[in-house]
């Protein structure tokens, strides 16, 4: 009688935590998502109807067919609609505020500038990174690392602040100058082997030139270790960028799915090969680079040894991003863009032409090139390195006259922005230097929506370093090289986390 009862017992019991996790399911996938939506429709803001659990993925799915290619440059550069068809559809059938899911996540699209400027510019740790994005944040709100409010960021900012991030740029140039001459002497061997002109395809070259760069700055003596770090996390990027639509859907991360299992497969020999590198920088002593930053801003904090290494190797990954891949292909698009417009390219070869009078540029001689930083700004506004500037909400918030609640995310377009009609003119898909003559604030109506790199406290920490290597790179290249487009090449931009030239850019180069 008493092993029946147990039995009944047991059975009770299973059968309630089946009963709770069932309405914990149903609550997370079912009733959080409506509840949210229904306050957002409330204050009539509207958007397509999403199905449960996907939220509207298949939409997206649909929507984003394969474009047919295109020979040589385009006539208009409109990334926009080529890559994200139904952001430019749902805004144009529900405004400048709508809402859509990815998932059971709720998102909040703005367009509107005031609103925009608002939450891109908010400082409250109440706003801060995506749930989704960050999947250590459970493992530190148990270790009370992280608070309920996100404040993850103002822990990030005492290890390495932007002050002496930037600082530390400033001694980068003879990095950046040696890097750069190895890139130029190779292709002119190329281009000797050649017969005096060569069709070359300059993506790798431009990883090359900008990994290298970023392993010397961030790993000092141990570079040849940061080109391997970076090597797995360039096959992290593609990895993560297949299953972009699939963060909103519960549970996806964890399922042992080939994606999933390759992702933890890099994340492991990332982390440990970083934490290798800083194993040995401790043993073998001082060095004057971004790692050693790190370490000594390491020293001043209150983590556990343990956060201390999640925060090291997530800034490494941030460091790549921002000035290995954001540089590779920011200065892969200029190139094309100048390959495709003569005109600009001598007139942009003429200024460094003066202002070098054959000398290896120095920090002095780049801050006078005003007509390649003009060439540059506005290659980063038709092709930006960050697509959409996201955020959550970890409370209710009130931005304009919309009330967020807590658990929705607030998107905000950049390609959209950097190509609206209304802000930048007629001309808004067309390539025009010119525009930005007197600079950003010149360029536009609204210059606060001119964000290649994020705006705002969480602006990207590296677009400092990327600005030094690209005007160093492309000054050179101009002084050493004319070009053009290659008749092979094909335009067909793809999105891998950033923008980058789906088939690559081949350009004909020659000696000058």
């Amino acid at each position: 009688m008493e092993v029946q009862n147990l039995i009944k017992v047991f059975v009770s019991l299973v059968l309630i935590l089946i009963v709770g996790l069932f309405v914990r399911l149903y609550d997370a996938l079912i009733i959080k998502p409506k509840k949210l939506k229904s306050i957002l429709e409330k204050q009539g803001i509207s958007g397509p109807s999403p199905i449960p659990i996907l939220g509207n993925i298949l939409e997206i799915k649909r929507s984003r067919t394969a474009k047919a290619p295109m020979c040589g440059a385009p006539a208009k550069h409109d990334c926009a609609n080529a890559l994200f068809p139904f952001f430019e559809q749902w805004q144009r059938k529900y405004g400048e505020v709508f809402m859509f899911s990815l998932g059971t996540t709720q998102i909040l699209h703005v367009t509107q500038p005031d609103m925009v400027r608002e939450f891109t510019t908010c400082t409250s740790l109440d706003l801060g990174k995506p749930s989704y994005q960050a999947k250590e944040r459970g493992s530190l709100l148990g270790q009370g690392i992280l608070t309920s409010n996100g404040s993850y960021w103002a822990h990030q900012r005492k290890i390495i602040a932007p002050e002496l991030y930037m600082e530390k740029v400033k001694g980068m140039m003879n990095i950046v100058t040696e890097s750069t001459v190895t890139l130029v002497n190779s292709w002119k061997k190329i281009i000797e082997a050649e017969g005096g002109i060569a069709d070359i395809k300059i993506d790798q070259y431009m990883r090359s030139f900008s990994g290298d760069v970023i392993s010397k700055a961030c790993f000092g003596s141990n570079y040849s270790k940061g080109e391997e770090i970076f090597f797995k996390l360039r096959a992290l990027q593609e990895a993560a960028s297949k299953k972009v639509l699939a963060t909103g859907i519960p549970g996806m991360r964890y399922l042992p799915t080939k994606s999933n299992r390759e992702t933890w497969a890099l994340e492991k020999d990332i982390h440990t090969l970083i934490l290798k590198v800083v194993k040995e920088r401790k043993e073998a002593g001082f060095e004057k680079d971004l790692l050693q930053m790190l370490l000594e801003g390491a020293k001043n904090s209150e983590l556990s040894p343990d956060v201390l290494d999640r925060f090291i190797v997530d800034n490494c990954k941030n460091i790549y991003l921002a000035g290995y891949e954001t540089t590779a292909v920011s200065a892969t698009w200029c190139l094309m863009l100048l390959a495709s417009n003569p005109v600009w390219q001598e007139r942009v070869r003429a200024e460094v032409v003066e202002i070098c009078k054959g000398q290896i540029p120095d920090s002095d001689m780049v801050r006078k090139m005003k007509l390649l930083t003009m060439v540059i700004n506005e290659s980063l506004r038709l092709y930006p390195p960050v697509t959409v500037v996201s955020r959550e909400a970890f409370k209710d918030m009130k931005f304009g006259n919309v009330n967020v609640p807590k658990g929705v995310n607030i998107w905000t377009f950049v390609l959209t922005l950097h190509t609206d009609p209304e802000i930048w003119g007629p001309d808004s898909y067309d390539f025009n230097p010119d525009r930005f003559a007197n600079g950003i604030t010149g360029a536009c109506k609204l210059p606060h929506l001119y964000m290649p790199f994020g705006v705002g406290p969480r602006v990207c920490l590296g677009q400092n370093l990327a600005l030094v290597e690209l005007k160093v790179l492309i000054a050179l290249i101009l002084s050493n090289f004319s070009f053009s487009l290659s008749p092979t090449y094909i335009h067909s931009p793809a999105l891998n986390l950033v923008i980058e030239p789906g088939n690559g850019v081949y350009l004909y180069l020659k000696k000058l």
